[in-house]
């Protein structure tokens, strides 16, 4: 009489979307702000600002000024900042000039770095744990020490 339906709806049977092309900055363009994206993003030019996305590459005529969060980062060309990904490599023409916190990470003879290297576990979705922290900044804090106000008592 209750009982609890195994039907699946027809939403679930739909087939996940495919995958979309990755997103390029080509050699002859500079972009000064920060970039975000779920997907992939190839830099064969400038990038002055941040960059957060799922996988990164950096190609051989790249430069990048920023912070870099991601979950693959492959870096060829120029990077001058912090480097935050699961899985991190450099090339044999690799120029990072930062921090790399990585969980794996592969350099080739021949890439140059100037920074430390510490090795961390990163969250799978990089974005997800990014989005909660700006939330839970956006909601409103009870102030230490305060409680409500009992009310007024009322004589009979």
């Amino acid at each position: 009489m209750f009982s609890k339906s195994n039907k699946k709806s027809a939403a679930d049977n739909k087939p996940a979307p495919p995958p979309a092309p990755p997103s390029i900055v080509s050699r002859d363009l500079s972009i000064v702000g920060d970039l975000l994206s779920d997907g992939e993003i190839q830099i064969d030019g400038k990038v002055n600002g941040d960059i957060r996305t799922r996988i990164l590459i950096v190609g051989e005529s790249a430069k990048v000024k920023g912070e870099i969060v991601a979950e693959t980062c492959h870096v060829l060309g120029r990077v001058d900042g912090q480097i935050k990904a699961k899985v991190v490599k450099l090339a044999d023409t690799a120029h990072v000039v930062g921090d790399i916190l990585h969980e794996d990470l592969s350099i080739e003879t021949g890439a140059f770095l100037e920074g430390h290297c510490k090795r961390m576990v990163i969250p799978e979705d990089v974005h997800k744990a990014e989005k909660d922290a700006a939330q839970d900044t956006a909601k409103p804090k009870p102030q230490a020490g305060a409680s409500p106000k009992p009310a007024p008592a009322t004589a009979k």
